[in-house]
């Protein structure tokens, strides 16, 4: 049993919900995003026997866990609320008191420099939480029978997030050289199988100076759970997670990578060692550390933080309010010089 503590609920418009709604996460895919933050979430803690409720309409007291999409931009909590908005990829909320990021290093940097002008990455509205996605579902690992074979090299994605130089005939070339071939997997239903892969392959760009701060590390996750060996670019929530050489090769330039590509294929130990690796770190991500995780956020977080901002007083929600509408407005001029800038 869970020690008594505030209400916890998992708020979504009713018309968004899933209907039919799910008795159960493991029979539960979709490929909204917002369910596989709010929807998977309540349902593997409910199945876990965690207290908490999910809502059709804000609650009038109580944590919330609300999506970001589908919070009001103006929303202020009450004196008895506190809002927990899941932030993903978008601007955080002005007025949540925390906030949840799917990138560790995005949770850790205090004063992260605005990258683009259309997204804001300050996060000055207060804390943020790390806590990776899900699991994908029905996620197939490797063909163990293909043992040390290395032809086929894919990328899982939307081409359009894949480095320019990789979309070339030029590269395909090149792979078929070494005796290999190039898969870019753009069918949504197929991200799930990597039977046939080898080697999976990751980079948005080789020229682009971001660190991508506000991507997830869900390709390096896919690939420990697939013991597919990865090759990635240079991207903040892939470093964020890296212990050791053997979690990926990181590659800055096309020269790097078809170095890395020659590596694997000439080194049946480093190969092996990787896959052994990426067995071992995908035991982090599995579901049931994954609702320890967010057991541990809503008890020993979400719970201290509520209990916090109810014993306030008038005066200090209003400087509260008053800080984060303040730091809204400097943060559009900051970008609207940007963009002048830029122009």
């Amino acid at each position: 049993m869970n020690p008594k503590h505030p209400s916890i609920y998992f708020w979504l418009p009713a018309d968004i919900w899933p209907h039919p709604f799910p008795e159960k996460a493991d029979t539960f895919i979709t490929r909204r995003g917002f369910d596989s933050w709010v929807t998977q979430t309540y349902l593997r803690l409910r199945e876990a026997g965690f207290d908490c409720q999910k809502a059709n309409e804000i609650p009038d007291e109580g944590i919330i866990i609300a999506y970001r999409d589908f919070l009001p931009y103006d929303f202020k909590p009450n004196p008895r609320q506190l809002c927990v908005c899941i932030k993903g990829d978008k601007n955080p909320n002005p007025y949540a008191q925390i906030h949840i990021t799917h990138n560790l290093v995005e949770s850790q940097s205090p004063n992260l420099k605005v990258q683009s002008i259309t997204h804001d990455y300050q996060l000055l509205w207060g804390p943020r939480y790390y806590i990776p996605h899900w699991p994908q579902p029905g996620l197939i690992p490797r063909d163990l029978a293909r043992g040390e074979r290395i032809e086929n090299i894919a990328y899982y994605g939307n081409p359009y997030n894949l480095a320019p130089e990789l979309r070339q005939p030029q590269w395909n070339e090149f792979v078929q050289s070494l005796g290999m071939n190039w898969i870019v997997e753009q069918q949504r239903d197929r991200w799930h199988d990597y039977r046939q892969v080898d080697i999976v392959v990751a980079v948005r760009s080789f020229t682009d100076k971001t660190d991508y701060p506000w991507k997830p590390a869900s390709k390096l996750f896919n690939s420990w759970r697939a013991e597919t060996p990865a090759i990635l670019g240079v991207e903040s929530a892939f470093q964020g997670e890296r212990k050791s050489h053997l979690d990926y090769l990181e590659v800055r330039s096309c020269s790097e990578l078809k170095n890395a590509l020659k590596r694997l294929k000439d080194d049946p130990t480093l190969y092996r060692a990787m896959q052994e690796n990426g067995r071992q770190r995908a035991q982090e991500i599995e579901i049931p550390q994954m609702v320890a995780r967010w057991q541990h956020f809503l008890l020993n977080v979400a719970v201290p933080a509520y209990e916090k901002w109810c014993s306030q007083n008038s005066v200090e929600r209003h400087l509260y309010f008053l800080t984060r509408t303040l730091a809204l407005k400097a943060s559009r001029v900051q970008k609207t010089m940007l963009g002048y800038l830029i122009d």
